[in-house]
């Protein structure tokens, strides 16, 4: 059950981590690091393979790398535009690796969506929407989970003005279908519980605080209750994350990016991990950019990268089962 890596951004500190997390867990499962080696640090031990299956059999001693070449020399924090079409190599052949059930899932470092278009003309808003793209799907959603929780924004990048008219009862719907299925299939739950939080302060207060809630919160939620759904909500977001309301569901839906970011990264800030429900395949990332001021330094902190392997590692094999 091998996990590809695509490279990200080489400028950043992905490839530090990816070596870092490779020696880490070399010893629980395989993976296959895709990119130009040149890019790794000093003294990391790689073989080049040409399959997962190769990958296979040297990970425990070795990174193996199905090698790219870049072309251009790196300058650690500074991207450079020629590495643009390399970097999307990378995460095309990843895609091609788990799409053809030669990997069980594959963990993208991070990219640095400037550098992409101006080197190569990407046009989409970041990895997931690439890789919706690239397996031809229309919609999916961005989790963020981690041991201690896990959240889905409805809404993602868009400003906050614009969140009344995007949130809306078909997109909520869709959302918690998509987390619900995934929840069961990649993550081994077999009766998902899902909360729901409210748009406004006091999830509306009966209306007073706003009318999402009562006008289509409440009734979509309850639709989705009739459907069999362990369902609860609209619920006031500023009681729905402490620790003991925490242990009584599976995932949070929330409206909008920090109403969902937030929780997570100040509860477990090094640990939470980036998925993309409703894929094809199993994706995770770190949930943290390219860190171009400490890049090349050596002092990258690995621990979202090692948390994004074993669950893409974990989620691909319960998957596969």
């Amino acid at each position: 059950m091998t996990v590809a890596i695509s490279c990200g951004e080489p400028a950043g500190i992905g490839p530090e981590i990816a070596a870092k997390a490779w020696a880490a867990l070399k010893s629980d499962f395989p993976m296959l690091w895709i990119g130009d080696p040149t890019h790794l640090p000093a003294g990391t031990p790689w073989k080049a393979v040409e399959n997962p299956e190769q990958a296979a059999s040297l990970s425990h001693e070795y990174l193996p790398v199905l090698p790219k070449d870049f072309g251009a020399p790196l300058t650690h924090g500074t991207a450079t535009p020629v590495h643009a079409a390399g970097v999307i190599d990378s995460i095309e052949t990843g895609v091609n690796l788990v799409g053809s059930d030669q990997c069980s899932a594959i963990c993208t470092a991070p990219i640095h969506k400037k550098a992409l278009a101006d080197g190569a003309g990407f046009t989409y808003p970041g990895h997931t929407e690439f890789l919706a793209a690239l397996a031809g799907v229309d919609q999916v959603v961005m989790m963020l989970a981690s041991d201690a929780m896990r959240v889905v924004p409805a809404t993602i990048h868009i400003a906050l003005e614009d969140v009344p008219n995007a949130f809306t009862a078909t997109v909520l719907t869709d959302t918690v279908l998509i987390t619900h299925a995934a929840l069961r299939r990649d993550f081994g739950i077999p009766n998902p519980r899902i909360v729901v939080a409210g748009l406004n302060p006091h999830a509306g207060e009966g209306g007073k605080m706003g009318m999402q809630e009562l006008d289509w919160m409440i009734p979509t939620v309850e639709a989705l209750a009739a459907q069999g759904i362990d369902i609860r909500g609209p619920l006031p977001a500023d009681t729905m994350f402490h620790a003991r309301a925490r242990q009584t569901y599976d995932a949070a839906i929330c409206g909008y990016h920090d109403q969902a970011l937030i929780p997570i990264k100040t509860i477990d800030f090094d640990n939470g991990v980036n998925v993309t429900l409703g894929l094809p395949f199993v994706r995770t990332s770190p949930d943290h950019g390219t860190a171009f001021d400490i890049a090349g330094k050596g002092i990258a902190n690995p621990s979202s990268m090692i948390a994004a392997l074993k669950m893409a590692h974990k989620m691909g094999t319960q998957r596969g089962a």
